[in-house]
């Protein structure tokens, strides 16, 4: 008996919930979101939109209160697409333009919301600062990276461990370098942005030639990167970005060779260099995650390369405050095409400052890190680097960021016979980095 009564109450419950639906109605679904919008229930008023919606009522108020319920909630990226349909819908109501763009640009995806900008009205644009053209941010970044391996390094006796005898070997060790990095990004067009980067890097290094006793002398790098990176949206939400970067500079070379009367001589000689790598990057955004993936093309220390890389962030807050990146790179190699590292990358806010830490692992030579902005292109390779940042803003258009970096390093020792290659010894050095920067945003 208790069983059929436990089964008739559900029934009857059942029965009633189907009863409610089918008296939801426009009238009564535009009256009780509204009651529900001016008691601020947030968390009720999504529930009950959703059920509107299960009956086939949407229309441009639920859709806008549907995305102020997330905004307040502060899910921006689940806000997104409720504001766009309403705007959709109708563009003239000046509230919802500062919804969809505000939406937009607090759920990370600014450049959508500049493409939304230029229909906005006069008052709006003026309020949010919007401007069709001009400079949008400058930034000056410096740092200084050491080699604490270093005095291990020189004095190590590698030609006892190379076995060298008559033969010529040589190292170069990496000393310390400090690098300064001006950013500069201007708005060309509404859907259309350029950005530019300028790095100088000044690295020391000392070199130790073992040919019948041992010499050194300490030899200068001086490197110049320029960046370009235009960036557009096509369509409504993929975003497309090719860039050039131009690597030159020059460095020194210690060798020692024989004079005409066969004794050994040593001496710098200045060298030049130059390599360049082309990237195109892509990525859109869907709910809470945001794939993305690039390829890359160029030359490195004379070495061609093409590389290709793909990510996915995820926002599991629906909004910038927590964000986590795992990556994967696949280069061309001597052993063809396949795999060589991957990473992974997250951000959080805490309090007013937002932190942000990358773990990159593989084989890492001559290689180009998502955004084809950072290149490592000097001698040697790494099989590991972990990058900690803390950035600080004042105001609202000041940013203050600190780095700390830490990478392993693998580099040879090389001995020669008669003028060509024998030889080897890898060593290991760990290098690490400390930076510091401010940024304006206009």
């Amino acid at each position: 008996m208790s069983k059929r009564i436990i089964t008739a109450c559900l029934f009857m419950f059942f029965l009633t919930v189907a009863t409610a639906q089918e008296k939801l109605n426009y009238a009564e679904v535009d009256k009780q979101s509204y009651q529900l919008f001016l008691e601020e229930k947030w968390p009720e008023l999504i529930q009950f939109s959703e059920e509107a919606r299960k009956q086939g009522i949407d229309f441009f108020y639920l859709q806008a209160r549907t995305g102020i319920a997330w905004y307040n909630l502060g899910k921006y990226r689940n806000a997104v697409p409720w504001f766009l349909k309403a705007y959709a819908n109708d563009k003239s109501f000046e509230w919802l333009q500062e919804y969809v763009y505000y939406s937009l640009v607090f759920s990370g995806r600014k450049l959508e919301a500049i493409k939304y900008a230029p229909f906005f009205s006069d008052a709006v644009k003026k309020k949010i600062g919007f401007e069709e053209t001009g400079l949008t941010r400058f930034a000056y970044e410096t740092g200084y990276s050491f080699n604490q391996d270093f005095e291990t390094l020189k004095t190590r006796a590698f030609s006892t461990e190379a076995n060298l005898g008559e033969d010529y070997g040589e190292g170069y060790f990496l000393k310390n370098y400090s690098f300064h990095s001006v950013d500069l990004t201007h708005r060309v067009a509404p859907n259309f942005t350029l950005n530019h980067n300028l790095t100088y890097i000044g690295a020391n290094r000392e070199a130790v030639v073992d040919w019948g006793g041992q010499t050194n002398s300490p030899i200068r790098i001086n490197q110049f990167n320029y960046y370009i990176s235009p960036v557009w949206i096509i369509g409504k939400r993929l975003n497309i970005s090719p860039s050039l970067n131009l690597i030159f500079g020059s460095g020194d070379v210690y060798a020692g060779r024989l004079t005409n009367n066969s004794s050994k001589a040593y001496s710098i000689k200045k060298t030049n260099y130059s390599d360049a790598v082309f990237s195109t990057a892509v990525w859109s955004d869907f709910g809470n995650f945001s794939p993305g993936m690039e390829v890359n093309a160029g030359s490195i220390n004379d070495s061609k390369f093409a590389q290709v890389s793909s990510w996915l962030t995820y926002y599991p807050l629906s909004n910038t405050n927590l964000y986590i990146t795992p990556k994967v790179y696949f280069k061309s190699g001597t052993d063809g095409f396949g795999w060589n590292a991957m990473g992974i990358s997250g951000g959080a806010t805490l309090w007013k400052a937002h932190v942000s830490a990358q773990y990159l692992f593989g084989d890492m030579e001559n290689f180009v890190e998502s955004a084809g902005y950072v290149i490592s292109n000097f001698p040697g390779k790494s099989d590991r680097k972990i990058m900690g940042s803390v950035y600080f803003p004042i105001g609202k258009k000041y940013q203050f960021v600190f780095r700390y970096i830490n990478q392993n390093v693998t580099e040879k020792y090389q001995v020669y016979t008669g003028g060509y290659k024998s030889n080897a010894l890898e060593y290991n050095y760990l290098k690490q980095t400390i930076t510091g920067g401010i940024s304006w945003n206009f």
